[in-house]
């Protein structure tokens, strides 16, 4: 079947940059049409240039925005989002009076608990609010080169562990909800990632731990892994690092979630705000080529617990 959208030129796009670090506004295309490949490729150059894309005045459907997110990669289905029923792959934010927004009111990279957190998100406004409701995006980048040369030695090499505990108030206290809740941690469990990761395309380092979903330093002791990500999480703090996104509706946001953080501020609830969202898979993070040792990052006053010793006592759940 001949599809007879027409093609558009790269030479059509415009791009203006919005933030002195990253973001920026998109004309000149119509995202509703078929994009060659060469168009995309000029979509996704600055994607790693400028983090976050904003393109404005876009009327697309569903089916444009499953459409547009499949040219930069294979579409995920997120495992507790409001999907779409029949298209998993969508997701529907359709916030009002009676269902008021959760969880993504604080800085994240999306679904970093998975192995492979996805290369980047795409969301479309349908509806927004008259007053509220902006997204607050932040480079990671920007934040890495901003910290001490120190600090950037001291914590290359080290890696942190990543889960879906933040979404666990959803599983409800009762037999199915316990199942349900043991069958995710199954095909969920808590993955390392490194805590500066290297950009596949750029090669630049970026920040990447978030509240939402690091729990600890691999290998440090408790209180100074606390005291470290307290640290790295305040880098989101930096004005001149991030920028807020006010939404108009039908604009389309398209944000690099391997160097960028997000959260939604929920000022709006309980006027409606109706968005839809894909998500692109990514690729394993990776870090610097040495990591750090156990021995650099804790002294312990006795012996290292030792799973295998045949000395060690045996614990109760081990018998059963």
């Amino acid at each position: 079947m001949i599809d007879s959208r027409k093609s558009l030129s790269p030479s059509q796009i415009n791009v203006k940059q919005l933030g002195r670090y990253f973001a920026a506004e998109i004309t000149g295309v119509d995202m509703s049409q078929s994009l060659d490949n060469t168009h995309i490729q000029a979509i996704e150059a600055a994607l790693v240039t400028h983090e976050v894309l904003i393109f404005p005045n876009q009327i697309l459907s569903s089916e444009d925005l499953l459409r547009l997110g499949a040219y930069f990669g294979e579409l995920t289905v997120h495992p507790f989002a409001e999907n779409h029923q029949e298209i998993p792959e969508l997701i529907v934010f359709d916030y009002k009076e009676g269902n008021p927004p959760e969880v993504t009111d604080r800085w994240h990279s999306d679904e970093t608990y998975r192995e492979c957190p996805p290369l980047g998100t795409m969301l479309y406004s349908k509806v927004v609010p008259e007053i509220g409701g902006d997204t607050c995006f932040v480079s990671m980048t920007a934040a890495y080169d901003a910290i001490s040369s120190r600090m950037q030695q001291f914590i290359c090499g080290m890696e942190a562990v990543h889960d879906f505990a933040s979404f666990k108030y959803l599983f409800p206290n009762t037999d199915n909800g316990h199942r349900q809740l043991r069958r995710c941690e199954e095909m969920y469990p808590p993955v390392s990632h490194p805590v500066v990761r290297v950009h596949p395309v750029s090669g630049k380092k970026t920040l990447f731990v978030n509240p939402h979903y690091t729990r600890f330093i691999k290998g440090m002791e408790e209180r100074e892994s606390w005291q470290l990500l307290d640290a790295l999480y305040r880098a989101t703090s930096v004005l001149e690092h991030q920028y807020r996104h006010r939404w108009e509706a039908n604009t389309l946001v398209f944000w690099d979630n391997r160097s960028v953080q997000h959260a939604a501020v929920h000022d709006y609830y309980p006027q409606p705000r109706l968005m839809e969202r894909v998500t692109i898979k990514g690729d394993r993070p990776f870090g610097t080529s040495e990591k750090v040792q156990l021995s650099e990052l804790r002294k312990f006053k006795i012996a290292q617990y030792d799973h295998f010793s045949m000395s060690r006592a045996v614990r109760q759940f081990e018998r059963e």
